[in-house]
């Protein structure tokens, strides 16, 4: 079979081209990896870089030929021009990982954000379908927005509305299109909605991440604070986050990509409590002057400290809507017949991924 893969070289598709690698690699023709020139490294040094780190499976670090031999990278400025580099042949499943990640509440960050998710989307879609048998797209489970209760796989089961940022509303418009555009194509659709993602939970290194995001910016602006200030935490009792290792979820993407399942939550059927988790962070990076409160801090109400200020005027701006969201239920009895969570202690996770990340300095990986 043939397959595109956008965004592998991000945190998750990384670990999406690494499972592929691992289970279907008697099976895959071409795998064909759109990836943009960085500084005055080339697309196709990158994904050699990615490929030969120590954070690959143990599998590919033993066919490297094989593996080398069904990969065509491909420089993404020409990702919209199929025909430049497909020579006839047709892609089974196109897997659009790619996204713009960007939880900026501010109205002027709205177009940049859906011109790179929605937009450009729209375009792929223009480009290749034509091209592709089926489409799989990587959205994400806060697509739904802030609507608390249970959540179903099914979007028409849900309401949907709240959205806490601009990224969530143009992921649900993405889902929207693609789900209308495909079935007026008579072309097979796959809406996977994978949670937060944390460090790996089965596969080596342990807690590994490629790109410290969402909760790890919390924990690296307090690691990084020298104040002796206090501050006083916004969020509510029973708030929780649902976080995914991001190794268990790039397996269920590839052992779920060739199924008729047209749409899956990716998540962890219990989230972790805002509180009890930000109380974990914390100790792991040595911040113990806080407190929680369930007033709304803001300019309008004051701050007490300078520090409680830089938070709320820089990261709280972004992780406030999730720091005080409605709690949701889940509903994975699809996901655990596909591929059972490890079972594992939430809260100890999160401090061990938190000090994984606080030993390499919060560092991104860089391939």
């Amino acid at each position: 079979m043939n397959i595109l893969l956008t965004g592998a070289t991000g945190t998750l598709g990384s670990r999406v081209l690494f499972s592929l690698l691992e289970q279907k690699l008697d099976r895959i023709q071409h795998i064909y990896l759109p990836v943009r020139k960085k500084t005055a490294t080339s697309p196709g040094t990158r994904v050699k870089n990615m490929l030969s780190s120590i954070h690959v499976p143990e599998f590919i670090q033993k066919n490297k030929a094989r593996i080398f031999d069904c990969i065509s990278v491909i420089d993404a400025a020409n990702l919209l021009e199929p025909s430049s580099f497909l020579e006839g042949k047709k892609i089974d499943y196109f897997i659009h990982s790619a996204g713009y990640v960007n939880l900026s509440t501010d109205p002027a960050a709205k177009e940049e954000i859906f011109k790179e998710n929605f937009e450009f989307t729209k375009d792929i879609f223009e480009a290749y379908s034509n091209h592709i048998i089926k489409f799989i797209y990587i959205s994400t489970a806060f697509s739904f927005g802030d609507i608390g209760g249970t959540l179903t796989n099914d979007r028409n089961e849900n309401s949907t509305g709240n959205y806490r940022n601009y990224y969530e509303a143009s992921k649900h418009a993405t889902e929207k299109f693609l789900l209308k555009a495909c079935k007026e194509k008579g072309m097979p659709v796959q809406i996977l909605r994978p949670s937060v993602l944390g460090g790996n939970i089965e596969e080596m290194p342990n807690f590994f991440i490629s790109k410290y995001m969402v909760f790890y910016l919390f924990a690296k602006f307090f690691h990084n604070n020298t104040s002796n200030d206090a501050i006083r935490i916004n969020t509510n009792t029973n708030t929780g986050l649902n976080i995914i290792p991001t190794d268990y979820a790039a397996r269920v993407i590839v052992k779920v990509f060739e199924t008729s399942i047209e749409q899956l939550n990716i998540v962890n059927a219990e989230e972790t409590n805002m509180m009890k988790g930000i109380s974990k962070i914390l100790a792991v990076v040595g911040f113990s002057n806080f407190s929680f409160t369930d007033e709304q801090i803001s300019t309008a109400t004051g701050f007490a400290t300078k520090l409680e200020q830089f938070y709320y005027e820089t990261i709280g701006v972004h992780l406030h809507p999730y720091m005080t969201s409605k709690p949701n239920e889940w509903d994975t009895t699809l996901l655990e017949s596909i591929l059972p969570m490890p079972t594992y202690n939430l809260e100890d996770y999160l401090s061990e991924t938190v000090a994984f990340a606080k030993s390499k300095g919060f560092r991104n990986q860089k391939w």
